[in-house]
């Protein structure tokens, strides 16, 4: 078990359970215009998982992962539109999502190789950083949304 899997797993099984039995009305409600739904919350928080494993690992990704890669920063930190589309996002293709991250994230971060830590990647905000800056980040990242999907969840008008 490396430094960062037990904040990992306690804050991304957090996360997963407040998006439980959400139904797609739920996870594509948003509270304004300048926020992220649940269901692009998890894509995102999958997407950077596929972002930083695969540059770690120089990983080639299929169209699928790609997309998921993509939603790591589109319309997060950039002004291009959110790769999954409202009609795509269902309980189903978030399950997909957070299992394709999960899958990918979940061997590397629980058995660090030193090399990992060493490379240099550039992180989902630009900076350059290394393997263990990177976990540091995909370790507390789940939770910083498990905390905004309860705001949301909690906020007057979201589908009850």
């Amino acid at each position: 078990m490396s430094d960062f899997s037990e904040t990992w797993a306690l804050v991304r099984g957090r996360f997963e359970k407040a998006l439980e039995g959400m139904d797609q009305r739920q996870l594509n409600w948003r509270i304004h215009p300048d926020t992220l739904t649940l269901g692009e919350m998890a894509i995102h928080v999958a997407g950077a998982e596929v972002n930083f494993i695969s540059q770690l690992l120089d990983t080639p990704l299929d169209e699928y992962h790609q997309r998921l890669k993509a939603a790591s920063t589109a319309g997060i930190i950039n002004d291009d539109p959110f790769p999954f589309s409202p009609e795509e996002i269902t309980p189903e293709s978030v399950r997909a999502a957070l299992d394709a991250g999960k899958a990918m994230c979940e061997p590397i971060i629980t058995n660090t190789p030193d090399a990992v830590r060493k490379k240099q990647i550039v992180s989902v905000l630009g900076p350059v950083i290394d393997g263990t800056g990177a976990l540091a980040r995909l370790a507390y990242h789940p939770g910083y949304h498990q905390g905004q999907a309860h705001m949301i969840k909690s906020a007057p008008g979201f589908p009850r």
